[in-house]
């Protein structure tokens, strides 16, 4: 089971647009379990828009990420991927 911690990077955090293209990008994987959390003791459902979005995970926060089941390594590296390209917003 992957796991590792990164930093939010874009302007906004995970605000609703990025959290809907994470859990977009997490649902493409559905024989995995995708899990995002401030620690690894208190981790969320990742293709839950409402539960990611009640993270209030803005610039500079550090998440813990898990990923479980078939595909976990490319669902890892998608997530991992979106996050540092800033939810393709550019800032």
């Amino acid at each position: 089971m992957p796991a590792r911690e990164i930093e939010i990077i874009n302007k906004l955090g995970l605000h609703a647009r990025a959290a809907a293209k994470f859990v977009g990008v997490a649902g493409k994987f559905p024989d995995c379990q995708v899990r995002i959390g401030r620690n690894p003791e208190s981790l969320i459902d990742g293709k839950s828009i409402m539960a990611v979005m009640m993270l209030a995970a803005g610039k500079g926060t550090q998440v813990h990420l898990q990923t479980e089941g078939a595909q976990q390594e490319e669902a890892m590296a998608a997530i991992v991927e979106l996050i540092n390209n800033k939810f393709d917003e550019g800032e």
